[in-house]
């Protein structure tokens, strides 16, 4: 039997009046190891296990209640309430889930990922994973590099990796001016026993692919930083299907911009010009293109303001295109445009259950300008390609109440659609639901998280040449597998229902259980893939598309190297069946490296 280990962010509480000031004590909890007969059991080389460094403990840290991190005993004079937090060192597994912070393996405060990851000062922004930003999840790395801060390398005392020497490079004597190198190496493989719901052949799919993503970020004092990212990629296999340009990139520009920093009307301001990710969206509408090999990018501008609880978002993009297959040949792609505004609030915490909470409130208009295939809708002879124009105008509300982490969000979505060829012009009216929430158990139940997650996608009939278009469409890749292990499904004409269960045994391994039962909203309207809508050989006249029960497991091998692996049986109903549809046995598995 393995023995049970206590997470290095277990915390025991006391409070001390002293001076009027109330302030909360925590003591640290022990050192957390790995136990090596993890390594046995997952049947990886014990080699691979000891690289890098792993957690341990940290030094005490004085926390302030906007989330910057100092010393102890360097007590901010600007706030009536310190806390002081000892900590251990930032747990290195992170998933990355659709709303900060709910279903993370573990609970992180503000001040915590300050100490303990690699996060700008966002303040009260950065809770949890730091989602609320806007710039994605970022914990000891990020989704998107650029938004990871390595500055706190400058003093050498800091530098507890090998890699360190590679994430500060000072170029001035001062320091002020510094390049920080970024990369990442990831192997993927899939196998599909009947992909696409039996509608993809062959049968028993096995694809493997690899990619590269390598870049540099130039800091020139505190307002003026250059971002720029590589990127090539290959895949191969056998029944292997999909592939394209984002599976198969020679070598290119994934990212290239310039990033303007400075302080206005007290708050944290910027703008950035150029090829960059984007990620200041519900990842349920809008995510990287993590399935293929090449991430989303946009060319555009964007510019924010982040005071100390309201922070705003503004940009103007329009689609990379990344179909040439010649070096540094990706331009523009002006049939897919991007633009909108965010706004978060951060209300005032709150105490619930005994315990304290907080929440972020997002409002925010999201536009999409697509044209061609990009914009194709299915019509009563196929699909029906056109300007497609959809404005989603949507509301969030997210964040932790003691043991409930929850997220709802709303989307109604407009617009106009016009066929090619035609002066015929369609309204669009569709919608989306989504909510996600759970219980977080204490530590002593192995960080248990469980939670049901819904989500509502409007269907409209696909038999109408005129009138109102009622599908709701996300044509810019919501985050893999936020619906489904095995995207089968997609952000149209759906009804999903999902119990999940996580937990997390060791400070470096989680698993999630997850059983999502699937609908059509509208029977008028067709079953949608990630490209378009299912074609089956027969007529499907049911709402039941199937069940998909699926597990995933995360295991944080050391800081820079990690294996994520998700099975899944997506199990057609009978109507889907008759139709022609089949179930099978889905498998992925993600092996990277990272510094």
């Amino acid at each position: 039997m393995l023995p049970s280990l206590k997470s290095a962010a277990t915390v025991r509480y006391h409070s001390i009046r002293k001076d009027g000031a109330c302030t909360h004590s925590v003591r640290d909890g022990r050192k957390a190891t790995d136990f090596p007969v993890l390594a046995m059991l997952l049947s990886l080389p014990a080699g691979i296990v000891t690289m890098g460094h792993g957690a341990h403990a940290a030094d005490p840290v004085s926390v302030n209640a906007a989330g910057a991190g100092a010393l102890t005993g360097q007590a901010s004079q600007s706030q009536s309430e310190n806390v002081i937090v000892r900590i251990g060192r930032r747990p290195p597994i992170q998933v990355y889930p659709h709303a900060n912070p709910v279903g993370q393996p573990l609970r992180m405060s503000g001040a915590e990922n300050r100490k303990n990851g690699h996060q700008y000062d966002w303040g009260v922004f950065n809770r949890g994973n730091g989602e609320s930003a806007g710039f994605g999840p970022v914990g000891t790395y990020g989704v998107t590099p650029w938004a990871e801060d390595w500055s706190n390398l400058r003093d050498r005392k800091n530098h507890n990796d090998p890699f360190d020497v590679l994430k500060y490079i000072p170029l001035t004597r001062s320091g002020n001016v510094w390049i920080s190198f970024s990369g990442e190496t990831r192997l993927r493989n899939w196998f599909e026993t009947r992909p696409q719901l039996g509608t993809q052949k062959p049968n028993d799919s096995g694809r493997f692919a690899v990619r590269n993503l390598y870049g540099a970020d130039l800091h020139i004092g505190s307002h003026l930083r250059f971002f720029g990212q590589l990127v090539n990629a290959d895949a191969a296999g056998w029944g292997g299907y999909g592939y394209g340009s984002t599976y198969r990139k020679r070598l290119d520009a994934q990212q290239a911009f310039v990033e303007v920093r400075w302080n206005m009307l007290g708050a944290k301001s910027g703008f950035m010009f150029g090829r960059q990710q984007f990620l200041d969206a519900p990842s349920y509408m809008l995510y990287a293109r993590e399935t293929p090999n090449v991430p989303l990018s946009w060319d555009g501008f964007r510019g924010y303001m982040v005071w100390k609880r309201i922070r705003i978002d503004g940009w103007d993009f329009v689609q990379t295109y990344d179909s040439e297959n010649k070096m540094f040949h990706d331009t523009e792609n002006y049939a897919s445009r991007l633009y909108g505004f965010n706004t978060t609030w951060a209300p005032p915490d709150f105490t619930f259950m005994g315990q304290k909470g907080y929440s972020f409130v997002d409002a925010f208009y999201i536009g999409y300008k697509l044209n061609g295939a990009a914009g194709a809708i299915a019509g009563p002879g196929g699909s029906v390609t056109g300007s497609n124009t959809r404005n989603n105008f949507g509301m969030r509300w997210h964040g932790v109440a003691g043991p409930i982490e929850f997220s709802v969000g709303g989307i109604w979505q407009g617009g106009v659609f016009r066929p090619s060829g035609t002066t015929l012009a369609r309204n669009v009216s569709a919608y989306a639901i989504n909510s996600s929430v759970g219980y977080r158990f204490s530590e002593k139940t192995l960080n248990t998280f469980a939670g049901i997650q819904t989500d509502v996608y409007s269907g409209g009939n696909s038999s109408d040449r005129t009138g109102t278009i009622g599908t709701y469409i996300a044509p810019f890749n919501p985050q893999t597998n936020y619906l489904d292990t095995t995207t089968y499904m997609t952000a149209s004409n759906l009804i999903s229902f999902a119990p999940l269960v996580r937990i997390t045994p060791f400070k470096s391994v989680s698993i999630q259980f997850k059983y999502p039962l699937f609908w059509r909203d509208s029977v008028n309207d067709p079953i949608y893939k990630s490209s378009g809508n299912y074609k089956f050989p027969g007529n499907f006249r049911g709402r039941f598309i199937g069940m998909a029960p699926q597990v995933s497991i995360a295991w944080q091998i050391n800081t820079h190297v990690s294996w994520t692996q998700y099975a899944s049986r997506f199990m057609t109903s009978h109507a889907l069946n008759e139709a022609g549809g089949s179930s099978g046995t889905y498998y992925q598995s993600n092996f990277v490296f990272r510094f």
